[in-house]
């Protein structure tokens, strides 16, 4: 059996260099890196890395990014424009809106208002006999005392209503509110002119309520022997 050699105390020993690129941290205990080595990429370090440096596609090397802001102010004008139109529209549907309700409103009032008036007036027009008696009693004298000062009251408060009488002597003929139930002719008169009141008239308002009796005279030229008597006269 051979005998393991061992190296004589003299013999040189072969020296052994450990390489530097794998020799290992003396603190830390991790392998360092070579100097001409890259540094290892990290999935999310080397896509950024890899973007940055990487050219832009369709553009050369070198040249100036393309900048998105025409675009987008672009995009933001149409949204503008599109938002003042309907903004425009919504503000008419409210004017017309605004507008139609305010006039169902005048609406509503004048035909209340207009109820109001048709239902004084008819009641006011029951009681115009009740008035017509007490205008002959006071012409033949008869309403004196109490029952004039009651008369005086129920005229008064009619006429508050809105009722008022018309048609007097001695005024224009209007066939719209006189009822001519006799006529005459007279030189005395210009033209057509109540002479008698023989029922008087009343309004409620600016409705006729009932229209008044007259007697109507109209003008007649005086006979020509008659003016020459008048002027010698």
């Amino acid at each position: 059996m051979t005998e393991p050699r061992h190296a004589a105390p003299d013999e040189e020993q072969p020296q052994v260099v450990a390489d530097d690129r794998h020799r290992t941290d003396q603190e830390t205990g991790e392998v360092r890196q070579p100097a001409h080595a890259a540094p290892e990429e990290s999935p999310e370090d080397g896509g950024q890395d890899a973007g940055a440096q990487a050219p832009a596609e369709g553009r050369p090397e070198g040249a100036a990014p393309v900048s998105d802001e025409p675009l987008v102010a672009e995009v933001v004008d149409d949204v503008a424009a599109e938002l003042k139109t309907q903004l425009d529209e919504r503000t008419a549907d409210l004017q017309r809106l605004t507008a139609e309700y305010a006039n169902y409103r005048k609406r509503v009032e004048r035909d209340r208002e207009s109820v109001i008036t048709t239902a004084k007036a008819s009641v006011a027009s029951e009681l115009l006999p009740v008035l017509d008696d007490l205008e002959r009693a006071a012409t033949h004298g008869d309403l004196t005392g109490a029952f004039k000062a009651v008369a005086d009251k129920l005229v008064s408060t009619l006429q508050k209503t809105g009722l008022e009488p018309f048609a007097h002597e001695g005024e224009a003929f209007d066939p719209a509110v006189h009822e001519a139930v006799q006529h005459s002719t007279s030189p005395d008169v210009d033209g057509p002119t109540v002479t008698a009141v023989l029922r008087r008239g009343y309004t409620f308002g600016d409705k006729l309520v009932r229209p008044a009796l007259v007697a109507v005279t109209d003008h007649e030229p005086a006979p020509a022997g008659a003016e020459q008597s008048a002027e010698e006269s």
